[in-house]
């Protein structure tokens, strides 16, 4: 097995389209692995079974989408697991299995390899415990036990763990049980190629002064249901809103608005290309953040927050733990789950331009200082020397 190999394995988005797995698969290569990734194939992107691009094989399989709670995920779980067996098969020996989280599984590909002497990294995206009692309102019961010991089983086996933030680090030195040097922050960082500014165009802006942005994923605890009550509460009418993304209650917030009376100042676009993206990001006047205070949320790093500061956007936020840690002073927040706050602080920020622009100045220069991917980096080559030293291959 000539050079080192390392087989990265995704189930909640395809590659390249999954931009941290992407920004990672790079900075491997770069650093002289053979890199391999198996996801789920795109509905519009990324359709094709099998790619090379930029160097990085991608192997890909076709899975539908779960529905209708938590039994549906079992079975879309099960489909993907299945065929990530099929495809591991068929990329052959490695010598590290990466597994990216939702689902807690891949440690079971990881041991099937074991034996070869394959090591394993864990590549912690969700706590999904908590993601379990954010999505589904059930509480503590059989299924919720059911992903506690997945988990479990996941850090036991991992040889190394990487989380995006010290609250994921936090859950993995004290619930996951590893030592300090198992575990690497290794941040998301919106890839400056991708999120720059281009010149504004007032189009979308509908004829309105000013625009809200939201981008993103529109999921049950995503807090989009949250953003357009509270702009439902704004009285005035100089603004048009643009929600950019797609998810599981996409149809339900589009309904949302209608009931709402935001039907006509109210935008959404689904997913879309860079271009487009660009063009609304670049004429915002003022980003959403709108994700709820819960046990998933408050520990989370928001991408969102991460692509609007690069993009030099003042963003108004819940107040959440980890959103504080990576925005600072790039955004207001409004009391945790506070619609009526949230309005009047986006209202706030519409009324001051000088601060909308010095926000934006600071969210900034931290994504291209402190937060940059060039630290993640660094802690990436970290994490997978401490799995597989170079002098082992």
């Amino acid at each position: 097995m000539p050079g080192r190999r390392a087989l990265i394995l995704v189930e909640n988005l395809s590659v390249p389209m999954d931009r941290r797995v992407w920004q990672e698969s790079v900075t491997l290569r770069d650093a002289g692995w053979e890199v391999h990734v198996i996801c789920p194939r795109g509905a519009k992107q990324d359709t094709e079974p099998e790619a090379l691009i930029d160097g990085i094989a991608i192997h890909r399989y076709p899975l539908t989408a779960a529905t209708g709670g938590p039994l549906g995920y079992l079975k879309e779980y099960g489909s993907a697991l299945w065929h990530t067996f099929r495809l591991a098969r068929k990329v052959g020996p490695v010598h590290v299995v990466h597994g990216c989280n939702p689902p807690d599984l891949f440690f079971l590909v990881a041991r099937r390899l074991a034996e070869r002497g394959t090591r394993f990294v864990f590549d912690q995206h969700d706590l999904v415990p908590e993601l379990y009692l954010s999505r589904f309102d059930r509480g503590e019961d059989l299924l919720y036990r059911a992903v506690c010991r997945l988990e479990r089983l996941t850090y036991r086996a991992a040889h190394v763990v990487i989380a995006t933030n010290e609250s994921y680090r936090e859950v993995a030195l004290s619930r996951g049980g590893k030592r300090p040097d198992e575990v690497f922050v290794v941040r998301s960082a919106p890839a400056v190629e991708r999120f720059h500014q281009v010149p504004p165009d007032e189009s979308v802006k509908r004829g309105k002064p000013y625009l809200l942005c939201y981008l993103g994923v529109m999921g049950p605890q995503d807090g989009v249901d949250y953003a357009l009550r509270s702009l439902a509460r704004l009285e005035r009418d100089d603004w048009h809103a643009v929600f950019v993304g797609g998810g599981d209650t996409f149809d339900a917030m589009v309904a949302l608005s209608g009931e709402l009376g935001l039907a006509d100042r109210v935008e959404f676009t689904g997913r879309i290309p860079d271009e487009d993206l660009m063009r609304y990001l670049s004429t915002a006047d003022v980003c959403l953040s709108p994700d709820p205070l819960n046990p998933l949320n408050d520990v989370s790093t928001m991408n969102k927050v991460m692509e609007y500061m690069a993009m030099a956007k003042p963003i108004v936020s819940f107040e959440l733990r980890e959103a504080r840690v990576s925005a600072g002073e790039a955004a207001v927040y409004a009391p945790a789950n506070d619609e009526a706050e949230f309005a009047k602080l986006i209202a706030y920020l519409l009324d001051n331009p000088d601060e909308r622009r010095r926000m934006g100045e600071i969210g900034q220069a931290r994504v291209s200082g402190p937060l940059s991917w060039e630290h993640s980096r660094k802690a990436l080559i970290a994490a997978y020397e401490a799995a597989y030293p170079k002098e082992n291959a």
